[in-house]
């Protein structure tokens, strides 16, 4: 028997359930230890809610599409919320051709623009090349790589996300805005 109430909270519930194992799977792996337990607590309560739903009914395989494709939405929201709170911090690594007056003006542009850059130089299959080690704020992530890009376009760009941090440019920066935020 065709149920649409069903079928809608079927969905609803599965949706729910993914979109926060996803952001609780992301928040675990960047150490929110407090955070990531709460939210698995919730999560997993509305996933014994959905599957005992669908387990009841198994007679009609509507449900378990339902099911599935609540799952499936879930996994691209949960994604895109997290994207969009973009936690934690990303680390650049930008290998430029030497001997170009781009690759003399970038390091000081980037740190004009408030980021912390390491720069040193390697040997390539091509010649040396300069390397700068860039950390920098998730939510800044895609202004970065523009910046980059529209000084350099040759620029050859690797980015990572850093799971420790400790010392140098960043840890007295966020020292700094916690002290100011403190008075």
């Amino acid at each position: 028997m065709f149920d649409p109430t069903l079928l809608m909270m079927t969905f609803g519930i599965n949706f729910a359930y993914v979109a926060l194992n996803t952001i609780r799977f992301m928040l675990t792996i960047k150490g929110y230890r407090l955070l990531a337990p709460l939210l698995s607590m919730i999560e997993i309560t509305i996933y014994i809610l959905g599957l005992s739903m669908v387990l009841d009914r198994l007679d009609n395989p509507i449900n378990l599409f339902a099911y599935a494709l609540g799952y499936a939405i879930g996994i691209s929201l949960g994604i895109k919320i997290e994207d969009k709170l973009a936690l934690g911090y990303i680390m650049v690594t930008v290998i430029l051709p030497t001997n170009t007056e781009n690759e003399k003006n970038l390091p000081k542009i980037l740190r004009d623009n408030g980021y912390g850059v390491t720069q040193s130089y390697a040997e390539g299959l091509e010649g040396e090349r300069m390397v700068l080690e860039i950390l920098s704020p998730r939510k800044t992530e895609q202004t970065l790589y523009r910046l980059i890009k529209e000084i350099e376009a040759r620029a050859f760009i690797i980015s990572y996300v850093p799971k420790y941090i400790s010392g140098g440019f960043w840890t007295k920066k966020i020292r700094k805005r916690q002290n100011s935020s403190a008075t």
